[in-house]
């Protein structure tokens, strides 16, 4: 079951119900599994960006409002943008549930190097499921995280056209790109 929290906005103009259908929308093409619930609090009270997975079971997904908004727009939802946000989280979080990254730190313990592997690696999913990418962004981060070097890029381009990866590969290719 699908649950998004409000259930009406006051201080950004955003609709629930739209977010409820983005959701189901990325639910469907990310193969997050049906059985599962889901609950995503949005936190309109802050501009900020933050999207944290609190919990598993049931899966929690706590937004700060200004993660979902339209950079251009203030206080607008985009769609494009809910629509990466939330399959960039929902990849990450099937990753744990489908027991390939079974032996993942949890999110805190992660690195800076190893959290933007996987991302990388979950936005490339989420590109090719259809959602909003920016590649040359997610290379960016990358870079910084790991070393601007073709060594660093060619595992980027691995990572990002990669399938069925599991949490020992993954990190591998992040200290790989470190190094």
């Amino acid at each position: 079951m699908l649950t998004v929290t409000p259930t009406s906005f006051v201080l950004v103009r955003y609709d629930h119900a739209e977010i409820v259908d983005l959701a189901t929308k990325v639910v469907d093409r990310t193969g997050f599994p049906v059985d599962r619930d889901l609950l995503v609090e949005v936190d309109e009270s802050t501009p900020l960006q933050r999207v944290t997975v609190r919990a598993i079971d049931p899966v929690t997904i706590e937004v700060e409002g200004g993660a979902f908004e339209d950079p251009t727009r203030p206080r607008q939802l985009s769609v494009p943008i809910t629509e990466a946000v939330l399959s960039k989280v929902l990849f990450r979080v099937a990753d744990r549930l489908d027991g390939s990254f079974a032996d993942a730190p949890v999110d805190a313990a992660l690195s800076h190097a190893q959290l933007s592997a996987w991302n990388v690696y979950a936005v490339g999913r989420s590109t090719r499921a259809g959602f909003f990418g920016q590649q040359q962004r997610q290379r960016y981060g990358f870079r910084n995280r790991h070393r601007f070097s073709d060594a660093a890029d060619a595992v980027f381009d691995r990572l990002w056209a990669a399938e069925n990866l599991t949490w020992s590969e993954l990190a591998a290719l992040s200290a790989q790109a470190a190094s």
